[in-house]
């Protein structure tokens, strides 16, 4: 089966949250999924969360997740944008990497294939 990046839709997971420090983007991702994991096992004083911060290119391609563009698209409005040629092989590459690390989800297509 042939896998198409480029016509899958990147949706936030849902346990990521985001805040934004001097224009760039800062991903709060949760230290524990249990409730009772974080209570009983986070030191007192440590944040819940893991912050992941973006720097200004990946804050760009963060913002235009939106669940409705394919990656296509986040590649043509980024690279609108810019000059640089190999700007949609990086984009592609971050944004496997976004979900690799479960920042995102790829819907529209078996990307787990990808990864094999």
């Amino acid at each position: 089966m042939k896998v198409n990046l480029l016509q899958a839709i990147p949706i936030r997971a849902s346990h990521v949250q985001t805040a934004y420090e001097a224009d760039c983007a800062v991903l709060l991702y949760p230290r524990f999924k249990r409730a009772w994991m974080q209570r009983f096992l986070l030191p007192k004083g440590m944040s819940p969360y893991i912050r992941v911060r973006l720097e200004q290119h990946g804050t760009a391609v963060w913002n235009l997740i939106d669940g409705r563009r394919t990656v296509a698209d986040i590649i043509n409005l980024f690279t609108a944008q810019t000059a640089e040629a190999d700007y949609p092989s990086r984009i592609a590459t971050y944004l496997m990497q976004l979900q690799k690390d479960g920042f995102i989800r790829l819907l529209g297509s078996d990307i787990s294939k990808l990864e094999g």
